[in-house]
């Protein structure tokens, strides 16, 4: 019997009643539940979250999402495709809120390997890992956060052309990469994909996020005109400091979600403006990305 046949009779089984963290009362699946009805439905755990959220029944893991986003929202979630480029500070964390918030299918890509000056911020980065490449530790940091995330891991550098194919069928592009030397290159693939950019970006005290729709300026066109960027560049001269990186990276996680949504961007386009929060003067400034 097809999976999707079966998942019906046995999630109804499987449903108890619950409640959000408000009181409002909810039907819900147990967080083992989940794992056994996949299990014994020969489904995926991604497709068997969508399929009780289809039904209304509310994965345990998911609960504390809820009133902000509603069953149909999270199921769109999981069904989104995220193209994340660097798992260093800025990646680690937004790849951690991901899969925590249930963005169900993620690629992602970074080349390198973790060195101790990784250690002040980077949430992928361990005392143990120091020399393993970060793309290993991302995959098995996504198995111990949530198993139902289809992760698509790419090990080699990015460059030029690479990144159109690497954002290719993504509904949402992610650029986490430090520094400035492959941002145009980053932005400029995702336009040729028709993929919305999301550029972030940290440089001491100072958290920097744009969304870059397709066909308009993102943070390197607006920064990088040329398609070059200054040297040194200016993370390297202030330094990553991990306030200024949750910052940056929560920015970049709620657009990622409103566009997953297919709700208007806040960060770029017509109705946007690029985000820079200054964490020293406690100040945020919007600025145009047109020039």
């Amino acid at each position: 019997m097809d999976s999707s046949v079966m998942l019906r009779p046995l999630l109804e089984q499987a449903a108890i009643p619950g409640t959000l963290p408000d009181g409002t009362p909810v039907r819900m699946l147990a967080h083992g539940a989940v794992g056994d009805v996949a299990r014994r439905a020969g489904a995926s755990l991604r497709r068997t979250e969508i399929a009780a959220l289809e039904q209304g029944l509310v994965p345990e893991r998911y609960l504390r999402n809820f009133t902000t986003l509603d069953a149909a929202g999270q199921a769109r979630l999981l069904r989104a495709r995220v193209a994340l480029v660097g798992l260093g500070g800025l990646g680690g964390h937004i790849l951690e809120g991901l899969a925590r918030m249930g963005f169900g299918r993620i690629r992602v890509a970074d080349h390198d390997v973790f060195e101790p000056t990784n250690l002040n911020r980077q949430l992928l980065a361990t005392e143990a890992d120091i020399g393993t490449p970060k793309a290993d530790a991302a995959a098995r940091r996504m198995a111990l956060v949530n198993p139902a995330v289809e992760l698509d891991v790419w090990r080699d550098r990015l460059e030029g052309q690479d990144f159109a194919r690497f954002y290719a069928d993504a509904d949402v592009a992610i650029d986490a990469l430090g520094g400035v030397a492959f941002r145009p290159a980053a932005e400029a693939g995702a336009a040729v994909a028709v993929v919305p950019l999301i550029a972030a970006s940290v440089a001491g005290w100072t958290a920097m996020v744009a969304t870059a729709l397709p066909g308009e300026r993102g943070l390197a066109g607006m920064f990088f005109p040329h398609g070059r960027g200054a040297s040194p560049p200016a993370e390297d001269v202030l330094g990553c400091q991990p306030p200024a990186l949750l910052v940056a990276a929560g920015l970049a996680l709620s657009e990622a979600v409103r566009l997953a949504l297919g709700q208007p961007s806040r960060l770029g386009g017509p109705g946007g403006r690029m985000a820079v929060v200054d964490l020293a003067s406690v100040s945020l400034d919007r600025l145009s990305l047109r020039g």
